[in-house]
């Protein structure tokens, strides 16, 4: 349309010479509008997910790349539940979990391994190759002898696939707990042969003719989803310029390479009339101007295979910028490099000339670079034509070098962070008695734990001889379990010890303890089991790495002040009193010392044991407390002591403590506690000796201590000291 607007005019004011100015300034206005667009060839891309659908083509993939794969073939969903019990007295829970078995082609070319795996956006497997969930996965490379999957041929039979010729993943049980239980949005990072390298030009045509070292420059993976090989090496040649050639040996194509040594200089072109240099000069110069690209879109590496732009150094142009889709695997330096390349070839290209020379060279074929004599700048020659009067070559000027790459950045990206999955750590202990629990169960408790937040939970059994028997699993949220790093030293257990502390290594550098508040410590805050005491803490300072100080302690609490008064060495167990603990049945883990459980998570090779620490604890009374001896009179002596009952934490004044056990009974002994000299069985929390007796007793077993029990339902406290008689 300009053309003819243009010409118009030229011809109305200016004659015939404005009518050529005219069409020729239409010309280019026309092929800068209407001019064809690029070919249809390889596409790039954004993060695509795992799709299934009849026809879809499975894409040729090089070196590294992030693929979504398509599904094969499929298993229904499949259920499992597992009855967890709440205690003795309270309901059951059954917990339904799915899991599912899946094939997904990722490749129509074989590969070396496969990496990492996402799944909606999550790390599904790590560089470590670790599943972050329960499952297996099974790798087939994609060559002619792959096996046909042991699993596909258990569901399919004699007509089971092997897909061979074809790389794909065989994901068995996989869990789909974290996902919704539903098939995630899967995407793959392969490496296909030479995945560590730049792509071989080699490696997308096979048949041609290629040099012994064809790298595609910065090129470090590439995806190619079929059509033609014309669309594919026209795509390449937008960034790196390619030369093919075909003759006697067949189709030859090698990246464009300035050697300077091998660089020919041609001879003077040949005379010629006056008119004809001029004409053909003239159409030299009248080409249009390649538009210049202004940007590259590709697949960063260093952002997880996400799309990345960048663009070349220069002004911008006005109206839509030129974008070039490049579907290769590059780094944001080399990227920005091959941006910056292709707009400074563009803005060379349309300079061209016709060279002719008498006699052609043997070293010059097309896509040689030339000089010409006493011109400036470096030439390609693109063809050659025989004429009467010598040969014609036909010359473009080939862009300078671009002598200092500009430095760029990939940009921030929140890639998922990739932590192993680490193993299970595991304690089973039982708990002094609480207030809001059936004092006719035991109380026992699991404390499951890692190194990190990677940790998934895991399933928890008891061993009941050579057998381990399901008894439900745990939450992902993981225990705060550690140990003593230093020997925490003997204690009274009568006030808060404000100077008093205990430094502990927690299994995990992420786990945290917090502060409270003297208020707080009298609501029950901050408990924890060290060994067979129960202490509570009021300041946590991280001292990194793990290691945390606990200071401002109270020791004993719940009646645990013979464990405070021994101390505890380095290395006793440490385990903080929340929500994450889980409360095992007693009918299944008697609170027995030979009772032991075991865990076993999606990253441990084999049971995590435990065996059961203060078993029998929470049945055990308290011991007496507030020792007194009245001396009377006739010289009697009265001895009394104040009871206490199982979980009942704080002291009321004038209130007389709930009993718990099934009838008050007490057992006062003399002499050795494990084997006593005599033995007096009380229903009320005192003894009176007359003087005879207690003469007595020293005259036939000597000088001992006095001590009490109180008798529960279940067990005795440990034993009060009374007194001694000598």
């Amino acid at each position: 349309m300009a053309t003819l607007v243009l010409t118009a005019l030229g011809s109305a004011f200016g004659g015939p010479i404005g009518g050529s100015i005219g069409a020729l300034i239409g010309q280019q206005i026309d092929a800068r509008i209407f001019g064809p667009q690029g070919r249809e060839g390889p596409r790039l891309r954004d993060l695509a997910v795992s799709t299934s659908s009849y026809g879809q083509p499975i894409a040729r993939q090089f070196g590294r790349m992030r693929v979504p794969g398509t599904i094969i073939w499929s298993t229904d969903l499949i259920e499992s539940k597992n009855k967890q019990s709440s205690g003795k007295g309270q309901p059951s829970t059954t917990v339904y979990a799915y899991a599912a078995s899946f094939a997904v082609a990722l490749s129509s070319t074989p590969i070396a391994r496969v990496g990492r795996i996402w799944a909606d956006g999550n790390l599904l497997r790590g560089a470590a190759e670790d599943l972050k969930v329960g499952g297996s996965l099974r790798v087939y490379r994609g060559f002619g002898d792959d096996p046909v999957d042991p699993l596909i041929a258990a569901a399919k039979g004699g007509e089971a696939p092997a897909f061979r010729d074809c790389a794909y993943v065989v994901f068995e049980n996989l869990e789909l707990a974290e996902y919704g239980n539903r098939i995630p949005a899967l995407s793959f990072e392969i490496f296909a042969d030479g995945g560590d390298e730049s792509v071989s030009l080699a490696q997308l045509v096979p048949d041609a003719a290629l040099p012994a070292q064809t790298p595609l420059v910065h090129t470090r993976g590439f995806a190619d989803e079929g059509g033609s090989l014309a669309s594919t090496l026209a795509t390449i040649d937008e960034v790196i310029p390619l030369v093919c050639t075909s003759g006697t040996e067949g189709l030859t194509i090698a990246p464009r390479k300035v050697v300077e040594d091998s660089i020919v200089t041609l001879p003077p072109q040949l005379a010629a009339d006056d008119r004809q240099q001029d004409e053909t000069r003239q159409k030299q110069r009248s080409g249009v101007p390649t538009r210049a690209p202004s940007a590259l879109r590709y697949y960063d590496e260093a952002r997880d295979y996400q799309t990345g732009v960048q663009r070349a150094a220069g002004t911008r142009q006005a109206g839509r910028e030129l974008m070039i889709d490049l579907p290769a695997t590059l780094t944001a330096t080399g990227a920005r490099q091959l941006a910056d390349a292709s707009a400074n070839r563009a803005r060379w290209q349309h300079e061209t000339v016709t060279w002719r020379i008498g006699e052609l060279d043997p070293r010059l074929t097309p896509g040689t670079i030339v000089r010409l004599p006493e011109t400036p700048g470096q030439w390609l020659l693109k063809s050659w034509e025989w004429f009467d009067r010598g040969v014609a070559l036909e010359l473009e000027r080939l862009a300078p070098t671009i002598t200092s790459p500009r430095p760029t950045d990939a940009g921030a990206s929140l890639a998922p962070v990739d932590m192993p999955v680490p193993a299970t750590r595991l304690a089973a202990l039982e708990l002094p008695a609480d207030a809001n629990a059936n004092p006719a169960n035991p109380l026992i408790v699991a404390a499951a734990s890692a190194e990190n937040s990677a940790w998934r939970g895991a399933a928890l059994f008891v061993v009941q001889g050579s057998a381990m028997v399901d008894i439900g699993t745990t939450s992902k949220q993981r225990a705060v379990l550690g140990r003593l790093a230093e020997p925490l030293g003997p204690s009274p257990s009568v006030l808060f010890e404000p100077r008093s502390e205990a430094v502990i290594d927690l299994v995990g550098h992420d786990l945290s303890l917090s502060d409270t508040d003297l208020t707080g410590l009298a609501a029950g805050a901050n408990r924890m089991m060290i060994g067979g005491e129960l202490l509570q803490f009021r300041v946590a300072q991280p001292l990194g790495a793990g290691r945390w100080r606990l200071t401002g302690l109270l020791r004993g609490r719940g009646g645990t002040e013979p464990a405070a008064f021994a101390g505890h060495p380095a290395q006793t167990c440490a385990v903080l009193l929340d929500d994450a603990l889980v409360t095992l049945d007693p009918l299944l883990v008697p609170p027995l010392p030979s009772s032991r459980i075991a865990a076993m998570g999606t990253s441990d090779p084999g049971a995590v044991l435990a065996d059961l620490a203060n078993a029998g604890l929470s049945r055990r009374p308290l011991c007496p407390v507030h020792p007194r001896a009245l001396l009377e009179a006739d010289g009697a002596i009265v001895y009394k002591w104040t009871r206490r009952a199982r979980g009942q934490w704080r002291w009321q004044d004038s209130v007389d403590v709930a009993l718990i056990e099934e009838r008050e009974a007490y057992l006062v002994g003399f002499g050795p506690t494990d084997v006593p000299h005599a033995t007096w069985p009380c229903d009320v929390a005192s003894l009176r000796l007359t003087a005879s007796e207690r003469t007595s007793l020293v005259a036939t077993f000597g000088a001992g201590a006095l001590w009490v029990r109180q008798i529960g339902t279940f067990d005795r406290s440990e034993p009060l000291w009374l007194g001694s008689l000598s």
